[in-house]
């Protein structure tokens, strides 16, 4: 252990961060109150530094992804990311501020987990190879779970960080992994890779398989995420059309589309991230939005423009407004031409759908689980269904947000994925908890990062402030005299500290963000 002088008292101030370097990496240091704590100083996610994000409640958010660690015990409190911080002893002499260094270890820590002992005969059964998954196991573990954990999943390989499908296609499955298997096998998680769900019987309390097996449960988490929307057209089932889902996927897209014309349909998300990717990759790309402007549904028509500025910049083609009414093929069943609804023909040797996803539920069509109108399940504050000993998260269900009260909502986020899965381990476990998650989401184009925070639906103005056209600003989504989310690029950490403001069951008004964007950071509690 050394000693390392951080810095003088009167460096630092109540609410304040303050990096130290040290010979393994960084130290973040934090006073609060009278205290100080000093805990790693990187996300445990993808390594941000969070002297940069925003401190509030005793609770240090990430600004580039938002997730949150506790600055008292290091825990990681919302996602994403599944490893906590490291602490270190802090003392005060003469004036100065000392941190306790141990000769290796500032960057992250496994919280402690148990494994499974033959007296507990409990087994819960997790279907779905996605985070949701994921946490729900290692949160069952944390907390003292001892019997047999089984996750379920429809995929060939461990579960993976999905979002980086569409920013980095041609990484292979083993470099995507959340966790090794070595992870799984050392905390008695079993993963059934390659096994499909296809219904659920919850009065015997058992699912079964493709392969006609079944498995019996104590406790159900159901997190089978979506699956990509196919298009009624002639010409779906072409060669080289496709979806983007798994790591196959993107690596067969990726390769395919080498020097080859690529039609992208869709302009939201999926389809602009893929099309940041291929465009110096292949002959040339061309993207097809049903809207006046790319992710319009979200950000807004003005802010759209700054992402179809983007892609314009390095030679992507837009045509918006249109519809695709056929793909076709002119010999051996392999994709030559897309077919726009007013007529227009476009040369094309690869399709890709980013069209959407629907919930991944039919195979509980025939169970007591309800289900709504749209296939999503319905579950309260702590993930359950509507049976007992069932619960469900991720992009599959609707759920209460607490800041939008009165309504359950479907959020197809990666942060929230992992908090749904956090609620669900504790409450299977016979610990009550009620989910509160300010959602936050994130997109890469051309090394350029924008983040959201909130829930922006029925938004009725946006107010923007900076420049659009260098591009940098944030811009605050209004209903009525509220601000109902937040969305910036360049501004960080302006997203982070609206989030922990919405999580402080705070509202930003809109009358406060007219002239300044600022001017509410203020209420931030330390």
């Amino acid at each position: 252990m050394t000693e390392i002088e951080a810095c003088s008292v009167d460096d630092i101030q109540d609410g304040g961060m303050k990096d130290v370097e040290v010979e393994d990496g960084k130290i973040l240091l934090v006073q609060r109150g009278q205290e100080y704590f000093a805990v790693g100083g990187k996300c445990t996610h993808y390594g941000a530094p969070l002297v940069n994000g925003s401190m509030s409640n005793g609770v240090v958010r990430c600004p580039w992804h938002g997730a949150c660690f506790n600055v008292q015990t290091g825990d990681i409190e919302d996602f994403p990311g599944l490893d906590s911080l490291p602490t270190f002893d802090v003392s005060v002499k003469n004036g100065k501020i000392y941190i306790h260094v141990p000769t290796s270890g500032v960057g992250k820590r496994l919280k402690n987990m148990c494994g499974s002992v033959p007296e507990n005969r409990k087994t819960f059964v997790l279907v779905g190879g996605g985070p949701a998954s994921v946490v729900c196991a290692e949160t069952l573990r944390q907390e003292g779970f001892t019997g047999r954990i089984i996750i379920v999943s429809k995929e060939s390989v461990l579960p993976y960080d999905r979002p980086k499908l569409s920013k980095a296609m041609d990484a292979k499955p083993e470099s995507l992994a959340l966790r090794n298997a070595e992870f799984y096998k050392k905390y008695d998680i079993e993963i059934r890779q390659g096994h499909e769900v296809v219904s659920v019987d919850t009065k015997a309390k058992l699912v079964r398989m493709y392969d006609g097996k079944k498995m019996s449960y104590d406790s159900l988490f159901i997190a089978t995420g979506g699956k990509p929307r196919v298009l009624p057209i002639p010409g779906s089932g072409l060669k080289n059309v496709c979806s983007l889902r798994t790591p196959a996927d993107a690596n067969f897209i990726a390769e395919q589309a080498k020097g080859k014309d690529v039609v992208v349909v869709g302009s939201s998300f999926i389809g602009l991230e893929v099309t940041a990717f291929l465009h110096d990759k292949c002959k040339s790309v061309t993207v097809i939005g049903t809207g006046s402007a790319p992710l319009q549904r979200v950000f807004g028509e003005k802010l759209g423009r700054v992402f179809q500025k983007m892609h314009e910049e390095k030679g992507v083609k837009f045509y918006f407004e249109k519809g695709v009414k056929a793909l076709r093929s002119k010999e051996d069943d392999i994709l030559t031409e897309v077919v726009l609804s007013d007529g227009t023909v476009i040369s094309a040797d690869i399709c890709i759908l980013g069209v959407g996803v629907v919930p991944a539920t039919d195979f509980l069509k025939k169970s007591d689980i309800e289900l709504t109108k749209r296939g999503f399940v319905s579950v309260n504050e702590r993930l359950q269904t509507n049976i007992p000993d069932v619960y469900a998260g991720g992009d599959i269900v609707e759920f209460p947000l607490f800041t939008v009260p009165g309504s359950n909502v479907n959020i197809q986020h990666w942060q929230m994925a992992h908090q749904h899965g956090k609620i669900a381990g504790y409450n299977m476990n016979g610990i009550s908890r009620e989910i509160k998650s300010v959602p936050y989401f994130w997109t890469v184009m051309y090394g350029k990062s924008v983040r959201y925070t909130g829930y922006g639906p029925g938004y009725d103005d946006v107010i923007v402030h900076g420049d659009l056209d260098v591009p940098k600003f944030a811009a605050f989504y209004t209903k009525g005299d509220n601000v109902v989310a937040v969305a910036s690029l360049a501004f960080d950490p302006i997203v982070s500290q609206a989030a922990n403001l919405m999580l402080q069951g705070e509202v930003i008004q809109k009358s406060e963000i007219i002239s300044d964007p600022k001017t509410w950071v203020g209420r931030l509690k330390p």
